[in-house]
C-alpha cells in the first residue's frame, strides 16, 4: 500500500512534549521539532527562547492520511494541551509556547476553524480556546540535541515532572492509537 503522507504542524507548549505524543501515534512516520510562525531567519533554541523571534516551538508531524487523519490528530492535540491559555503550557510561559495550528492547506484551515467551533459548541472547555490557527510559511528544525529529547533523556527533571504524567495520560486515553 502506498503511503499517502501529508504534514501537520502543532505548537502546543514545549516541543518535547508534543514530539514525544505524536511519535506514538499509528500512522505517525515522523515528527521534528522545530520553530515556526516568526519572523526570523533559521533561528536558535536559545533565540526563539528570547521571545524576540516571533516564533513559537512546534512539531512538524508526518502521517499517512490512510492510517490516521488530520481530524483525529486535532483529536489528540487538543487533549494533550491547554488551548485556553495565551502564551502558556502549565509553568512554561512566553510567546514561543502559544497554542497554534500551522496549515499547509486550505483543508487544514478549515478543518481547524470547525473543530475548534466544535469544541466551543460542545463546551469541552470552560475557558475560550486561544489557539491561532495560521498558514506555515516556514518550519525551521531544531537543534540535534532537542531532538527525541524524552526518548534520549527519560530521567532529566523536566521530563520526570512534565512529559512522564502527560505520556501516562495520553497513552491511557488513546490506547487503540498507539503503535
Amino acid at each position: 500500500m502506498d503511503e499517502q503522507n501529508e504534514v501537520a504542524v502543532f505548537g502546543g507548549g514545549c516541543f518535547w512534549c508534543t514530539e514525544a505524543v505524536f511519535a506514538e501515534l499509528k500512522g505517525v512516520t515522523s515528527v521534528l521539532p522545530g520553530y515556526a510562525g516568526g519572523h526570523t531567519e533559521n533561528p536558535s533554541y536559545r533565540q526563539v527562547c528570547s521571545e524576540q523571534t516571533g516564533h513559537a516551538e512546534v512539531a512538524r508531524i508526518q502521517f499517512d492520511a490512510s492510517q490516521i487523519s488530520f481530524k483525529e490528530l486535532l483529536v489528540v492535540f487538543f487533549a494533550t494541551h491547554d488551548p485556553t491559555t495565551l502564551n502558556r503550557q502549565g509553568a512554561d510561559s512566553g510567546t514561543q509556547y502559544r497554542s497554534v495550528i500551522l496549515y499547509g492547506n486550505d483543508d487544514q484551515k478549515e478543518q481547524s476553524e470547525v473543530f475548534i467551533k466544535e469544541l466551543g459548541k460542545a463546551g469541552v472547555f470552560s475557558s475560550p480556546v486561544v489557539t491561532e490557527i495560521v498558514p506555515l510559511e516556514i518550519f525551521y528544525e531544531a537543534e540535534e540535541e532537542h531532538k527525541q529529547f524524552y526518548l534520549a533523556n527519560p530521567d532529566s527533571m523536566y521530563c520526570q515532572i512534565v512529559i512522564v504524567p502527560k505520556m501516562a495520560k495520553f497513552r491511557e486515553k488513546f490506547a487503540q492509537q498507539l503503535r
